[in-house]
């Protein structure tokens, strides 16, 4: 398998928590970690395969470490890179803007050439409207930790299975 690298920010207790996770479920595969926050063009560069992790923040907003790396990322040439994304929220108190920093993760991984994978099913989960949310797959892993905590791990396994098929 070519290189993974998972990209998140340390600064965020249950994102990193999520981002393990996932890493742990690779199994023997190895993910390089790189810290958002001290992330340069040349590390997105470095890998053929890309996960990326977010919360949402307030109402539908990134995190300020995805938040200023954006137009940077709107700038990169990723044509032949694999980008996958995971996303936390809280779908009974943020309904309006479930997991929206998936779909703007999304968005600028695309735009800038990337394509897009590990798209999930968007049942199972009850929200009234997502960035994140595209012909009724969401674009991403969304994990619900407030309210789905005991369905956490049996998504991050499946996901991480359908990425290591994504992945090749």
């Amino acid at each position: 398998m070519k290189k993974i690298g998972l990209f998140y920010g340390e600064g965020t207790a249950k994102t990193a928590t999520v981002a393990g996770k996932i890493q742990e479920a690779f199994g023997d595969i190895k993910i390089d970690i790189v810290p958002v926050e001290s992330a340069w063009q040349k590390d997105f560069q470095t890998y053929d395969n890309i996960i990326v992790g977010t919360s949402t923040w307030f109402d539908g907003e990134l995190p300020t470490y995805w938040d200023e790396i954006i137009p940077e990322l709107t700038s990169l040439k990723l044509k032949d890179k694999r980008v996958a994304v995971f996303g936390l929220g809280d779908q009974q108190n943020y309904p309006d803007n479930f997991v929206d920093g998936i779909g703007l993760l999304a968005e600028a991984f695309e735009s800038a050439g990337a394509t897009l994978v590990g798209l999930t099913s968007s049942e199972d989960y009850n929200f009234n409207q997502s960035r994140a949310l595209k012909d009724k797959s969401l674009l991403g892993l969304a994990i619900d930790v407030e309210n789905q905590s005991d369905k956490t791990n049996k998504r991050i396994q499946d996901w991480v299975e359908q990425l290591k098929k994504e992945f090749m």
